[in-house]
């Protein structure tokens, strides 16, 4: 194997982790856990504005994160281009859990995120949402 140093991640090293190390470490609760570890990025690496998330999502390397419908109490995204194994594919919790931190950290409501991938059209979709009625500053 060539000792190659590229300054930057590989995809090879990436799967490592993602694929082997985590998984073993963290066992059947690795969904429960990468959710809480997501929500605890979310806090050390807060946005002045979750208008700047897309470009968070971007800078760590998980995808591009786009809009595409929000309501009153949603909001969800798109996620595309992000590095894939079969292992991680449908694999969202860590990034679930940093969008719903943020999202709770900026309207003060206590918010939840769920990523799918819709079959037919093999989309990723994270939904964000939250309940007013849970107002986290009173």
């Amino acid at each position: 194997m060539a000792n190659e140093t590229t300054g930057q991640p590989t995809r090879f090293g990436y799967e490592l982790l993602r694929d082997h190390v985590i998984p073993d470490i963290l066992g059947k609760h690795e969904d429960d856990i990468l959710y809480w570890a997501g929500k605890e990025i979310a806090r050390k690496f807060p946005v002045f504005s979750v208008d700047e998330v897309p470009q968070f999502f971007k800078e760590a390397g998980w995808g591009t994160l786009v809009r595409v419908s929000s309501g009153k109490e949603e909001i969800d995204y798109e996620l595309t281009d992000r590095l894939e194994s079969p292992a991680t594919e449908d694999a969202f919790s860590l990034e679930s859990g940093f969008l719903a931190e943020q999202h709770q950290i900026a309207n003060g409501c206590l918010t939840e995120c769920y990523g799918s991938r819709d079959a037919d059209t093999g989309r990723i979709v994270l939904q964000v949402r939250w309940d007013e009625t849970y107002n986290l500053g009173e």
